[in-house]
């Protein structure tokens, strides 16, 4: 097995909840995450500290996105609860975390890297057997895979979790960090979500936090359409990008304070997205100094390789080889400079393949050039 580019944890937690009750659902995450969580708290102390972002403005800043998830969606604030219920720490703290992001947009501090992510129309299987059931069904004979990078502070490797919720209206897995209700996953209803982070002059806390919101799609939304309309009826005050796919269809979304915003594909049938804004209204306010220039590089990279490559990018394992960088290219692949200082070393530290139509997310702990070398989890919604 290749070696690991940075440290890792020996175990990786898998966690598992179900019930009607959204606070008893949140006590058995922080029940289950212990001892951990603590050492994810102290990591994100340590950032927001580098950002020049003061505990007191930090606690101030985590109550308000508190009350604006409970004017949203009370069942949301009460998962936030019970993981502090759960893991013995106050609420605040917990809700710090599912702030990050809009904490974290205070910051002074030089961003990390971040996250890649493509999503393309491909024959099923039964399609590129040729198969005449797939030949009847018509517009059946294709659907939806998307794989991505999640790159992030090298610090926050031992605190990410795969995980499994049910007892809202839809089941769903996928990974998300210690404390956080949710991430990037697919629910049962075959609704897949793809997260990405994004940078707008007017991020601030006071909006639904976007990764409580990415929770909220991933637990009701039936479709690519219903995951819209939840997106748009939550009041937002950051930025984000979610890249929502089923099985017969795909929409990329710009989340800004001033507005969600569809994005074009690059080519029929196929979204990417690095970190910056990819509509007029949003890029107006754009932090360009957060990710750029090497968004944009890594945006025209994957690009030139998805649209003019001679190889067929029909399935899993070809999306994966197009997240593959090396020396000299831009760092889809992102390992970290580990002799760099806390705070500006950042990796890629998960790959994931969400894949609607089977109702799977398959996490490699590991970057896309370990691929082929690392065991992948695979979780079924």
């Amino acid at each position: 097995m290749t070696p690991a580019p940075f440290p890792r944890p020996a175990h990786r937690p898998h966690v598992t909840v179900a019930g009607s009750d959204p606070r008893r659902r949140g006590r058995e995450r922080g029940r289950q995450l212990l001892p951990a969580l603590h050492g994810a708290l102290e990591t994100y102390d340590r950032l927001f500290a580098l950002g020049g972002i003061g505990p007191d403005t930090v606690r101030d800043d985590a109550r308000r996105a508190l009350d604006a998830v409970d004017a949203f969606r009370p069942a949301l604030r009460e998962q936030i609860e019970g993981i502090a219920d759960g893991a013995g720490v106050e609420v605040w703290r917990i809700a710090a975390l599912n702030a990050r992001t809009e904490i974290l947009a205070r910051s002074a501090a030089v961003p990390p890297g971040e996250c890649s992510t493509i999503v393309r129309r491909v024959p099923t299987a039964d399609a590129r057997a040729g198969s005449a059931a797939a030949h009847r069904s018509g517009s059946a004979g294709s659907t939806h895979l998307g794989a991505q990078t999640w790159d992030w502070h090298v610090e926050l490797a031992p605190y990410w979790h795969t995980v499994e919720s049910a007892g809202a209206a839809h089941r769903y897995v996928g990974l998300t960090e210690h404390g956080i209700l949710a991430k990037i996953g697919v629910n049962s209803a075959g609704l897949a979500l793809h997260f990405n982070i994004l940078g707008h002059r007017g991020d601030r806390v006071g909006g639904v936090p976007v990764h409580v919101l990415a929770a909220h799609v991933l637990e009701e939304a039936d479709d690519v359409a219903h995951a819209e309309e939840i997106v748009r009826s939550a009041p937002l005050s950051s930025s984000g990008s979610f890249l929502l796919l089923d099985a017969g269809s795909a929409v990329l979304l710009d989340l800004s304070p001033v507005g969600v915003f569809r994005a074009p594909p690059v080519a029929d049938g196929t979204h990417l997205r690095t970190n910056h804004f990819l509509t007029a209204v949003p890029a107006a306010g754009e932090k360009t100094w957060l990710y750029q220039p090497d968004s944009a590089e890594r945006f025209a990279f994957l690009r030139e390789r998805l649209t003019t490559g001679g190889a067929a990018v029909d399935d899993a394992d070809a999306l994966l080889r197009q997240l593959v960088t090396g020396p000299g290219e831009p760092p889809v692949t992102c390992l970290p400079d580990m002799a760099a200082a806390t705070g500006r070393r950042w990796a890629s530290l998960a790959t994931v393949v969400l894949d609607p139509a089977a109702r799977t997310a398959r996490v490699l702990d590991g970057t896309p050039a370990e691929h082929l070398t690392r065991p992948w989890v695979t979780l079924r919604a």
